[in-house]
Formats: structure tokens, sequence, C-alpha cells
């Protein structure tokens, strides 16, 4: 039976301040992509999702927003009663049509072309995807330049798709459709605006 009590705590404390908090955060992930930004996650989830993915969550999705869970993530009652209450939206069945999937295990994630690209006429109808990953150093070191990036920048991402690279450059060919990435672990953000050009796998 699904305690209330874990579904009504654990939210932002301050919910006006923690969320600007968070927002601006990722405004300034977005703006750097692909550097590590650390969160003010100050937000107790259910166990199964990490502290910066709920607080991203909470800041970013709200009534108007319906969002997905992958499998992983819907394997938890809690959960989802948890994000339902702290975001008043709306879970969805399918990835295709809605403007945030919280992603448990990238590695075996929809492909990106499954999720909400928008039009060329509207890029903004599209998805963020929120990746929770096992870490945001350590992995395959990847190269990106771009907006926001002074020559190039590396990171090195744990636990994203075998096919990552590949999958990148086709979501980048779509600009200015496509989709746009929030990569969290613990209490740190790195983020992938479609904009973001992958040039190089080294490794």
């Amino acid at each position: 039976m699904l305690n209330e009590a874990t579904t009504l705590e654990g939210g932002f404390s301050n919910p006006v301040l923690n969320a600007q908090s968070v927002f601006r955060a990722v405004m300034d992930a977005m703006a750097k992509p692909a550097t590590i930004v650390e969160v003010d996650a100050v937000v107790a989830p259910p166990s199964r999702l990490g502290r910066a993915a709920a607080a991203v969550a909470c800041a970013l999705i709200d009534v108007d927003t319906p969002f997905w869970l992958d499998a992983t993530l819907a394997e938890s009652t809690a959960l989802r009663a948890w994000l339902a209450f702290h975001t008043g939206a709306r879970e969805m069945a399918t990835c295709a049509d809605v403007a945030f999937a919280l992603i448990g295990a990238p590695a075996t994630m929809p492909p990106l072309e499954r999720f909400a690209q928008g039009t060329q006429e509207y890029p903004d109808r599209s998805a963020t995807l929120i990746l929770q990953l096992p870490g945001l150093e350590g992995g395959t070191p990847l190269t990106f330049e771009g907006p926001g990036i002074r020559d190039r920048v590396v990171l090195a991402p744990r636990g994203l798709p075998q096919d990552f690279a590949a999958q990148w450059k086709a979501n980048r060919k779509r600009f200015p459709r496509g989709v746009d990435l929030v990569l969290t672990t613990g209490d740190a953000i790195a983020c992938l605006p479609r904009s973001a050009r992958l040039v190089e796998m080294e490794g």
C-alpha cells in the first residue's frame, strides 16, 4: 500500500526559491553545454530517482507539461505518485508526445528520434530528456563544439547508449528540431542542447 507521507514529503521546502535556484542552474548548464554544474538539489525523492534528476523535474515540469517515465522508473508506484503530487503534471503512457521524459536506465532508453522533435515552425514543441547516469566523469570522452562553447569541450558521462554518438549526430542534423538532454548524477548536471555538435569520440 502506498504510504501517503512518502508522496507528500521530500519536495522543495521553499517551492518558489528552490525552483528558481534549480531553474537558473539548468539555464546556466544549457548556456554552457557539456559543462558540469552543481545543483542545489534540496529534495528527497523515492529511492529510484536521484536528487539532481528529481530537483530538475520539480523545477521544470508543471501541469501544462506532461511527462513520461522509462520502465525502470515507472516500476515505482511511490515515485509516480511523488512526481504527480510535486509537479501537478500528468504521466503519459508513451514517449512520443511529452514535453519531458525521465530516464532511469539511459543505456536501454528508446532512440532519441522516438521523442517529440518539434516542427520547423515550432521547434520548442520538442522533448527535454532528463537522464539519470552513474556519473558525468569516467566514461567515454565526447567532444563538443557549438554555441556557448569556446573552441571545444570534453564530457565523459557513464551509462549512455552504446550508439549515443550516432544518435546525437542525427539529432543535431534535425536542428532546429530535435531533443535537448539534461544529464544528471548525484547533485550535478550537464546539459546537451540540440545545438551542441559532437565532433569526435575519443577512446
